[in-house]
């Protein structure tokens, strides 16, 4: 079992940081931070665009006019349409952690925004199987790049108060676009024409347009301009969102002070903020080991079965029905966005580890008995199996959506700044490699060996559990630049309050150096 440190539960109301206690703000009284987590809302909203995708293209294969039009694609040309985007995901994985660090968050959200946009344009106006293909390759390339670059800046943006909750449900909104886009094709399948399956892709570009129009309004990360030699950038940000403009707050201060301090100690630490440092201490190797897992984890626990071939698996029982598939696929994006979002607010109250081992476990039972009844009703089909297998998909996913949220924002958390870039893109690259597994291979694994399919899922969860609980660190409470300590022993709160002990010696103002030989307790 994994053993490490673990912040004190703060009172009621309260946080920590720094090891001091503080009141939560009620942000809605404060303009500035109103302003931000509107800015917030937007950048959650990058997922929707995601999920939106992801549950159309689900929705697509029910439509007749999408299927005749496209010859009914099966196996690797089904395959095809739906992984291409993850190729393109992919390639666009190899750029993103170079300039997310060099140009900084902002300028990744605008140019994978029009990437994006350009993607959904040419999709909705396909003529062929290789138009369609180009476009989901294009959109994955930007999709990617949104979608990786949001999670971090929420993450660097936040106040500390509600870092952990804010991140954790922008990963839980990818149900939102599942849900627009599930009811979206229920409605388009009464469009007796080829916009039933055009339109969805035209809707999808609302998301990205919406963000495109705020971008250039939202603050960009404090430790950014803090790893660019702009620390007054970074402590102005900070005031202005968190304390309406007063630099002396002490809330302020602290977050400047720790900010300033971790980025130093990684530096002098000699961080060359490459790959090469994953391998190079036993905390950044362990960091490894989980960023890697949590991507598997995110597509191979079962649930890429159900995201892109859920009309497959309701012809394996029967139900074949167009209307019928659809508002079942439907229910299910409303379970899901209702579950995942509730779950969203007890991260810290439950707690990181317990919760992926109870997802886990509880994902494993509901999945053996899925299989059972599969197997079952292969050999003797009735109608009482196929409504058991329809319901343990709905207690499958209750579990699985326990945790979804969490692989924003754990990943985030677990990584020090100069390895968060590359690590988020580590934890994608795993997950889409997964992704493009579970795309290609699941619709001929289906229908070659049916229901038999599911024991390979059943294994992994398994393991999975395994490795949550001999890995896998608990990081509730702790404000960003102290989750290190887990891994590194590097105790910043400690080395924080040093340096604000000789700011207050040399008077009010947080000053921009930090003495690294006191920076590592």
């Amino acid at each position: 079992m994994a053993q490490g440190y673990e912040a004190v539960k703060p009172p009621k109301g309260h946080f920590y940081l720094a090891g001091r206690l503080f009141p939560r703000v009620k942000w809605w009284k404060q303009r500035n931070m109103r302003v931000l987590y509107f800015y917030i809302l937007i950048l959650i909203a990058t997922n929707t665009a995601n999920g939106f995708d992801n549950s159309m293209m689900n929705g697509l294969q029910t439509l007749s006019y999408w299927q005749d039009y496209f010859n009914h694609p099966k196996g690797p040309t089904l395959g095809l349409f739906n992984c291409v985007m993850s190729v393109g995901a992919l390639a666009g994985l190899l750029i993103l952690p170079y300039i997310l660090d060099h140009f900084g968050r902002k300028i990744c959200l605008v140019f994978g925004s029009f990437f994006m946009l350009l993607g959904v344009a040419l999709q909705s106006g396909s003529m062929n199987f290789s138009m369609f293909v180009g476009a989901r390759f294009i959109l994955g390339f930007g999709d990617i790049i949104v979608i990786c670059t949001a999670p971090l800046l929420i993450t660097e943006i936040a106040p500390a108060q509600d870092r952990a909750i804010l991140v954790t449900i922008a990963g839980a909104t990818y149900h939102s676009g599942a849900f627009i886009a599930a009811w979206t094709t229920y409605g388009t399948l009464k469009i007796k024409s080829e916009w039933s399956w055009r339109a969805p892709s035209l809707i999808q570009g609302l998301f990205t347009l919406m963000m495109l129009a705020v971008v250039w309004w939202i603050p960009e990360s404090p430790r950014y301009y803090v790893s660019k030699d702009q620390p007054e950038k970074a402590l102005e940000i900070l005031a202005y969102y968190h304390a309406d403009g007063d630099s002396t707050d002490e809330i302020v201060q602290l977050e400047f002070t720790e900010i300033t301090t971790a980025i130093a100690m990684e530096k002098n630490a000699d961080h060359s903020s490459s790959y090469v440092d994953f391998l190079r201490t036993p905390g950044n190797r362990k960091r490894l080991l989980i960023i890697i897992t949590m991507g598997l984890f995110a597509q191979w626990s079962g649930n890429g079965l159900v995201s892109y071939y859920l009309n497959l698996i309701m012809d394996s029982i029967g139900i074949k029905d167009a209307n019928r598939q659809l508002l079942i696929n439907g229910a299910l994006t409303s379970f899901n966005l209702a579950t995942n979002l509730f779950f969203s607010f007890f991260v810290d109250k439950w707690g990181r580890r317990p919760i992926m081992l109870v997802s886990s476990a509880g994902m494993l039972v509901a999945f053996v008995v899925w299989t059972a009844l599969s197997a079952r009703y292969d050999a003797h089909a009735s109608s009482g199996l196929g409504s058991g297998v329809l319901g343990m998909i709905f207690i499958y996913y209750l579990f699985y959506n326990l945790k979804s949220g969490l692989i924003a924002s754990y990943t985030t958390e677990i990584l020090p700044y100069s390895m968060r870039a590359k690590g988020y893109t580590i934890m994608e690259f795993a997950m889409y490699v997964a992704l493009f597994f579970n795309q290609y291979v699941n619709p001929i694994a289906l229908d070659n060996i049916h229901w038999r399919y599911y024991i390979f899922y059943c294994c992994f969860l398994a393991v999975e559990i395994v490795v949550i609980w001999f890995f896998y660190v608990e990081t509730r409470y702790m404000p960003l630049e102290e989750v290190t300590k887990v891994f590194d022993g590097d105790d910043v709160a400690t080395a924080t309050n040093l340096e604000m002990e000789k700011i207050g010696e040399y008077g009010k103002g947080v000053g921009t150096t930090v003495h690294i030989e006191e920076a590592r307790v």
